[in-house]
C-alpha cells in the first residue's frame, strides 16, 4: 500500500515512544511516568464533569484552564496556550516559531523527537553538541540560528540548565525565538516562565503528564508573549479548533488548585531519587546529576544493554538508547518505594 503514500511519509522516520509491555507484576521504570496517583481532587473533578455535557463541543479556547494557569505562574491569560500534551504544543511550535530559513539548533543528545518534527515539518537543523560530562554550554551556540530549543532539565541525561544561563542563552540570542521544555522542571529546576516578561524571543512549553501525574489526561501548555502565544493559536486554529476536551479541562483545572498535593507528591520523587541515587553509586554506577523523574547511568564494569535485559528477565523495564555517546547508559525512572526497593535488589545481585 505504500505506493499511495505522499514523498514526506517515505522519508519520515517516527518518533518511537518508549515500551508499555503487558506483564504481570512488571516493575515499569522506562517512560518517565509518576508512581504516584493524580490529585483526588483532580479525580473527582473529572468525574464532576461526566454528564449530558459531553454532547457539547468544549470550550475551544479553554478559557477556565488557561486562566487557572495564568493566576498560577503570574502571567495573564493571553500569554498562556494550551493542547493535547506538550507533545502537540511542540509541534505546533515547530511549525509556527522554528521553520525559519536559518537551521535551529538543539543538543546532540536530547528529547528524540525534536529532529522527528523537523522531518515532518521539512525545518533544517543543526545539533549542538554537549560537553563530555553532558552539561549544556551557552557558548556553543551559534548567533545566526533560526531559533534554539532544548529540554530543561535536558532528556534522557536529566541534568539542568541553572536559570542565570538561561537568561544568558536569551540575551546572547535576541534575534531568534529560544524555546525551553521544562517537562520536568519540577523535579528540581526553576521555571523560565519568570524571564517571560523580560524577554519577547522566550517560549517555556511544560507538561501535566508527568510531576501533575496525568500522563492519560493529554494536556500540555505554553507560556510567552502575546506575539509568540498569537502564533501559536494561528496554527492550533488551523488544525484542531478544539483541542482539550471537558474532562481534561476539568481535571487539570483541579490539578493545579491541590498545591499541597502536589508539593507532596513532587518531594516524594526526589526523595526517593536520593535514594536510589545514593544506593547506585554505591554499587559502582556513575549517575549524572538529574532534576529530573529519572537517572542516567553508567557502570565501569558492565554493559548497559546487558543490564537492561537482565533486568527485563527480572520483570523490571528500564529505557536504553542505541545512540552515539549514550549507548552504554541506563535511563531509570524513579519510582515509588517499592518499585525503587526491587529495582535496587535486582541490580545489587547483578553487580556484585
Amino acid at each position: 500500500m505504500s505506493r499511495f503514500w505522499s514523498q514526506l511519509v517515505h522519508q519520515l522516520t517516527p518518533y518511537v515512544p518508549g515500551e508499555q509491555p503487558k506483564i504481570d507484576q512488571l516493575v515499569k521504570l522506562n517512560t518517565n511516568e509518576n508512581p504516584y496517583p493524580p490529585s483526588p481532587k483532580a479525580i473527582a473533578a473529572i468525574q464532576a464533569a461526566v454528564g449530558d455535557g459531553l454532547r457539547l463541543y468544549p470550550d475551544p479556547n479553554a478559557d477556565a484552564l488557561k486562566q487557572t494557569l495564568a493566576q498560577y505562574h503570574g502571567v495573564t491569560a493571553d500569554m498562556v496556550f494550551v493542547g493535547n500534551g506538550s507533545d502537540e504544543v511542540l509541534a505546533h511550535v515547530f511549525q509556527a516559531l522554528l521553520k525559519q530559513e536559518r537551521p535551529i539548533c538543539f543538543p546532540d543528545i536530547t528529547y528524540s523527537f525534536y529532529p522527528v518534527y523537523c522531518g515532518l515539518y521539512q525545518i533544517d537543523y543543526q545539533t549542538v553538541p554537549l560537553a563530555a560530562d553532558f552539561s549544556l554550554h551557552v557558548a556553543d551556540y551559534p548567533q545566526d540560528c533560526g531559533g534554539i530549543i532544548f529540554p530543561n532539565p535536558n532528556a534522557p541525561t536529566g541534568r539542568l540548565l541553572a536559570l542565570d544561563q538561561v537568561r544568558t542563552m536569551l540575551s546572547q540570542h535576541p534575534n531568534c525565538v529560544v524555546v525551553v521544555d521544562e517537562a520536568y522542571v519540577d523535579f528540581g529546576g526553576e521555571s523560565a516562565i519568570e524571564l517571560v516578561s523580560e524577554f519577547e524571543n522566550l517560549l517555556v512549553v511544560q507538561t501535566l503528564s508527568k510531576s501533575r501525574s496525568l500522563a492519560e489526561l493529554r494536556v500540555g501548555f505554553a507560556i510567552g508573549q502575546v506575539p509568540l502565544i498569537e502564533a501559536l493559536e494561528r496554527i492550533k486554529n488551523s488544525f484542531n479548533s478544539y483541542p482539550l476536551d471537558r474532562l481534561a479541562i476539568a481535571g487539570a483545572v483541579a490539578a493545579y488548585e491541590d498545591e499541597p498535593y502536589f508539593q507532596a507528591t513532587r518531594r516524594w520523587v526526589m526523595d526517593e531519587r536520593a535514594r536510589v541515587v545514593d544506593a547506585m553509586q554505591a554499587m559502582g554506577f556513575d549517575v549524572l546529576p538529574s532534576a529530573a523523574n529519572f537517572v542516567f547511568a553508567t557502570h565501569p564494569r558492565f554493559e548497559a544493554v546487558q543490564l537492561a535485559a537482565e533486568l527485563r528477565a527480572e520483570k523490571v523495564i528500564v529505557r536504553h538508547f542505541k545512540l552515539p555517546r549514550i549507548d552504554n547508559y541506563l535511563r531509570i525512572t524513579i519510582g515509588d518505594a517499592a518499585q525503587n526497593d526491587r529495582l535496587l535488589a535486582v541490580l545489587v545481585e547483578l553487580t556484585s
